[in-house]
This record gives structure tokens, C-alpha cells and sequence, in this order.
């Protein structure tokens, strides 16, 4: 059994992980997409459920968290460019950065909810319904929040990674 005493000359600090180093997890891609699906799909069907929202405990699993869940993914991945960033995403200020991909991201998402919901009911036989009218609210708010919890996980990470 081994000796629970201190060896003298030794630091007990030595042998613990800064509480930094505990806080500041690597940037795992998988990671991330799971969360970003999962922390909306629990949080907006909870609010659904409560307030017997049925449209809303839907969304929460399929337009909210999905879009959650690629946004994620499409800026996580280009962030990481091949396990090599780019330059000015690790010399940007954090708040230049995030809001740069928080305004791309959410233009986008914004630009595919309008055109989905006017889109399908114009070219197929699905009609205009409901739920095609939520995505022009659920892809550019999800998108919002995805992309700018990736880019401050991703940044951290990068920030507490030795160069």
C-alpha cells in the first residue's frame, strides 16, 4: 500500500493538474456537434412540453437542434481547417471573430429558412404550413447559437493549446 505522507522536499501541488488546465477540455469536433444538438433539443422541448407548445416540443428535435447540430459541425470544421487554423482566426480579437461567423452564419440560415418556406410550397405538393413558418425563426436563432458557442470553445481551446 502506498505511503499517504508527504516525501519531504516534494510539492503535493506538483502532482495536480492546474485547475486551468482541469477547466479547459481540447476542442473535440464530435463533441461539440452532440452538445449542440443535444443542449436545444432538451431546452426547447422541455419549454415546449411545459407550455404545451406541441409545435415547439417537435421543433426542438427536428429544425432547432438539427440546424444546431450542422451549423456545428460546417463552422467547427472550417475552423479547424484540416487540424491547421487559419492565421487570422487565432490573431482576430475573440469578439471580432465570433461575431464575423455569427453574421455569416446567421445570413445564411436566415437566407435558407426564406427560401425553404417559400420554396417548397410553391414547387411541391407539400403546402405552406405551420411548420415551414418556423424556420425562418429556428435556422437563423440556431444558427446564432451554435456558431458562437463553437467559436469561443474552439477559440479557448486554441488560446490554452501550447503553439
Amino acid at each position: 500500500m502506498p505511503s499517504t505522507k508527504d516525501r519531504p522536499g516534494q510539492d503535493r501541488a506538483a502532482y495536480r493538474p492546474s485547475r486551468s488546465s482541469r477547466s479547459s477540455r481540447p476542442f473535440t469536433l464530435w463533441r461539440e456537434v452532440l452538445t449542440a444538438y443535444a443542449a436545444p433539443a432538451l431546452t426547447a422541448g422541455t419549454a415546449g412540453l411545459v407550455t404545451g407548445q406541441q409545435d415547439l416540443a417537435v421543433a426542438a428535435c427536428t429544425s432547432i437542434a438539427g440546424t444546431s447540430a450542422v451549423v456545428a459541425f460546417l463552422v467547427g470544421t472550417w475552423l479547424r481547417h484540416r487540424g491547421c487554423p487559419r492565421r487570422w482566426t487565432i490573431t482576430a480579437p475573440r469578439g471580432v471573430l465570433t461575431a464575423a461567423l455569427v453574421i455569416t452564419a446567421v445570413g445564411t440560415a436566415a437566407l435558407l429558412g426564406w427560401f425553404t418556406a417559400q420554396w417548397i410550397p410553391a414547387h411541391t405538393p407539400v403546402p405552406a404550413t405551420p411548420w415551414l413558418e418556423r424556420l425562418r425563426m429556428d435556422l437563423p436563432v440556431s444558427a446564432a447559437l451554435a456558431t458562437t458557442i463553437v467559436t469561443l470553445r474552439w477559440r479557448s481551446a486554441t488560446a490554452a493549446s501550447p503553439a
